[in-house]
């Protein structure tokens, strides 16, 4: 009867699985497949070889998986029976899953539900299928990268929250994929690592967790399919449950890599494991990958990285610092801060090479001029004349607005103000007309310029908060052009 019930219930999968894949690909790989036994919620099928059953898992596994919960249910179970190549009998004469000439039973191994098990019926050392066994994994995380050194700012807020709320609770939450982006040395590498060590930390052995490069993946996958290890190779990544890829747009036009990836991508995925992606770019800026794959990257949450604002730049370097028991003069925050723009790993270079000065020369105390002397190859040789296109920059990054918005004709309060001050500011350090100073500002004329510059003076009078703002300012620009 059981026998029965499982070609039975095997011609509903084909059903199922025929209107998934082309005519040849169904009759090469799934008409030879015999079913053997359907014993409670275990369907047993028979392969003709190893190779089979490795090409059905590495290219077929998804279709199967979703097909036995279809037709079986939930707790629905494949297992497999391979005949291998043999002189003594044929796949016809040998469809029992039972060893013959033994005493003990075959190997079981315990299946998850939805998930293909594996028996063999002439292997001594029978190999398990992805996600059976847990294959324990190098983590590769950098324990050094956590979220208390991980500095918070407008320009990654929503990055760091929503990683720490994966910490929490990783694979069960609406962010996975996670996909974060952004320009280099804005802290992608060290939010990822942050994530990883978080879950090692609250969750140890229960999960498993990987941290590693497209690049890494690229070179592991190559040289799995030289080694005919490609379905180990499938296997151990399939058993992870954090997996961390780092720079994934470097799988751009690796069509064989991005094909394994989408595999493990959604055999994951389905299994409630955490993905968590970094990029350069946005998902659908990355060149030359599969639209298949844009689209699951897209799945989850992308959040971008920002370049981190003046504030955020003098905490980082207040706390790398302190991290290395150092205390600079604020001044010298200040001037880092103000100078270097560009990205966090800029930051904290500068940090590392007045540490360097400091214990290499047997300095007691590294005063700002000294630490312009040592940073000077570091900062960008740029004309250190105060112009109006500097004071516009550092008045526009004071408010946290876009430059070109104080030149626009718009009216908004936030932009009006800034564009007040920064004429102000224009009249006070630079030489410059007021007919140049409105042409600076979307060509207004020099009666507006009057008008700024009086209405700035009124609130200096009457307003500690502007005469703070314009104080800050004044000092920025001018500690940029020292």
């Amino acid at each position: 009867m059981s026998k029965e019930l499982a070609v039975t219930k095997w011609e509903e999968c084909l059903v199922i699985i025929k209107d998934i894949v082309n005519a040849q690909k169904y009759t090469a790989w799934f008409e030879p497949i015999k079913p053997l036994n359907l014993e409670g919620n275990v369907l047993t099928i028979q392969v003709p070889s190893q190779f089979w059953y490795e090409w059905l898992e590495q290219h077929y596994y998804s279709i199967l998986r979703s097909t036995i919960t279809k037709v079986i249910g939930d707790q629905g179970k494949l297992q497999y029976s391979i005949k291998m190549d043999s002189r003594e009998s044929t796949y016809d004469e040998a469809p029992s899953v039972r060893l013959p000439q033994r005493s003990t039973p075959p190997q079981q191994v315990s299946s998850v539900p939805g998930m293909p098990s594996y028996q063999s019926s002439q292997i001594r050392n029978p190999f398990v299928i992805p996600g059976i066994q847990k294959h324990r994994v190098n983590s590769n995380l950098n324990t050094n990268y956590v979220f208390d050194r991980f500095i918070e700012g407008d320009c990654n807020r929503l990055a760091r929250s929503a990683g720490m709320a994966i910490a929490e609770s990783p694979g069960n939450n609406s962010f996975n994929p996670f996909f974060i982006y952004g320009g280099t040395g804005l802290g992608k590498t060290h939010l990822t690592q942050s994530i990883g060590n978080k879950i090692r930390q609250d969750f140890g052995d229960e999960k498993n967790i990987m941290y590693t490069t497209s690049d890494d993946f690229t070179n592991e996958f190559v040289h799995s399919i030289r080694n005919n290890r490609a379905s180990e190779f499938s296997t151990i990544y399939r058993s992870i449950d954090v997996l961390i890829i780092d720079d994934i747009q470097f799988i751009s036009g690796k069509e064989k890599t991005q094909e394994e990836f989408f595999h493990i991508f959604n055999a994951l995925h389905q299994d409630g494991k955490q993905i968590i992606l970094t990029s350069d770019r946005a998902p659908k800026d990355i060149p030359d990958i599969e639209e298949r794959l844009i689209s699951r990257f897209n799945w989850g949450l992308t959040a971008d990285l920002q370049m981190p604002d003046y504030e955020t730049r003098y905490a980082i370097l207040e706390r790398k610092a302190m991290d290395n028991g150092i205390e600079f003069d604020p001044q010298i925050f200040e001037f880092i801060a103000t100078n270097f723009k560009s990205n966090i790993r800029d930051l904290e270079g500068a940090i590392i090479k007045l540490l360097a000065a400091s214990s290499l020369q047997h300095l007691d105390h590294i005063d700002l001029p000294m630490a312009k002397r040592i940073l000077k190859d570091m900062v960008k040789e740029t004309n250190k004349q105060i112009t109006i296109e500097s004071i516009q920059t550092h008045v526009c990054d004071y408010f946290g607005i876009d430059t070109n918005k104080v030149r626009e004709k718009t009216r908004k309060q936030e932009i009006v103000e800034a564009r007040q001050i920064a004429m102000y500011l224009s009249k006070k350090l630079t030489k410059v007309s007021l007919k140049t100073i409105g042409l600076q500002f979307g060509g207004r004329d020099h009666s507006t310029v009057i008008h700024a510059i009086s209405t700035v003076e009124d609130r200096l009078e009457t307003s500690p908060k502007h005469k703070q703002f314009l104080k800050d300012i004044q000092h920025r620009i001018e500690l940029s052009s020292l």
